[in-house]
């Protein structure tokens, strides 16, 4: 019983001091940031900056993505039968599209209805009514369970179809830019993670050439790599940490700077469509991720130096 005792207070211990120790380089690190402002605005500046710009890449990807989703959403196509089809045909031949496997649903528009439909749309209705009777033909309106190019072709070759108004095509090439803009920022957002990761190396790499005589004491008083490394590495952590916070605030500034003039222009087609800016789990990505390009950029120039210096001689 008094061994465990001992071997439990001993952990005790030693978790306290390997806590304090942390506590200590966590603040004494961001004291060493706020001792020197201007030059800890610079740094973090140029590494915001270059967050920013596949952050901003990204919010546009989701906010054209949103735009897609609604396309994909309403992805019917209309076929303007032939004058000379009557009602009971394009009946009759919804009824056969409705038992094709890649369509979900066939809708009939009556040239009555399609004309009552015209008279709410347009203000050319009275030019109609000069004609004497409704030039409009029957439309069918259908729903494809896929893209509907294969079905868009079928019925182009169909002799009662006299147009078929797809936007298969328009659809995939807007998904294939889509597809260009996320390797874009995969791209991007590695480059630009090498820049800051080399922007936070250098800039421990020159606070540790001003502390290297006290980390060569240190060294020859029997101090643990670890122990010299974690304030560089807390120090990097802040750097990564406020960079990503500035990366943030400055893409909502430009979000909310573009939305100001978008909803005017937006209002003039009727639409309700808005900005939509990152969500709290790309809030989340985004700090923990600059937080960790930190830590690594310190961790490597902090080792380098280390390696260099072993053993030191004062």
């Amino acid at each position: 019983m008094s061994t465990t005792r001992t071997n439990n207070s001993g952990f005790g211990a030693r978790f306290g001091a390997w806590r304090d120790q942390h506590v200590y380089s966590l603040l004494s690190s961001l004291g060493r940031i706020a001792s020197k402002p201007f030059s800890t605005f610079l740094i973090v500046g140029v590494m915001a900056i270059a967050m920013a710009m596949p952050l901003a890449l990204g919010m546009v990807l989701i906010n054209v993505q949103r735009v897609s989703g609604t396309v994909q959403a309403a992805r019917e196509m209309s076929v303007f039968l032939k004058p000379e089809v009557t009602l009971d045909q394009a009946n009759a031949l919804a009824k056969k599209l409705e038992q094709r496997g890649d369509v979900e649903k066939v809708t009939v528009v009556s040239p009555d209805e399609g004309l009552a439909e015209f008279r709410k749309l347009s203000d050319l209705a009275q030019s109609i009514d000069l004609l004497g009777s409704n030039p409009l033909p029957s439309v069918l309106k259908i729903r494809p369970k896929d893209d509907g190019m294969a079905l868009a072709e079928a019925l182009q070759q169909w002799p009662e179809a006299d147009v078929v108004q797809h936007d298969g095509q328009w659809r995939q090439r807007l998904n294939a830019w889509l597809s260009l803009g996320e390797r874009m920022l995969k791209i991007l957002s590695i480059l630009f993670g090498v820049g800051v990761l080399l922007v936070v190396g250098n800039t421990v790499r020159l606070d540790i050439g001003t502390r290297r005589e006290e980390i060569a004491v240190m060294q020859q008083l029997g101090a643990t790599d670890g122990f010299i490394r974690r304030p560089f590495l807390y120090l990097g952590f802040w750097y990564g940490l406020a960079a990503g916070a500035l990366a943030l605030a400055l893409s909502l500034f430009a979000g909310l700077a573009l939305d100001e003039r978008l909803r005017p222009l937006l209002a003039s087609y009727d639409s309700r469509f808005a900005l939509q800016g990152p969500d709290l789990t790309m809030v989340l990505a985004l700090l923990a991720g600059s937080a960790i390009l930190g830590w690594m950029g310190a961790w490597l120039a902090s080792g380098h130096h280390l390696r260099q210096t072993r053993p030191t001689d004062l």
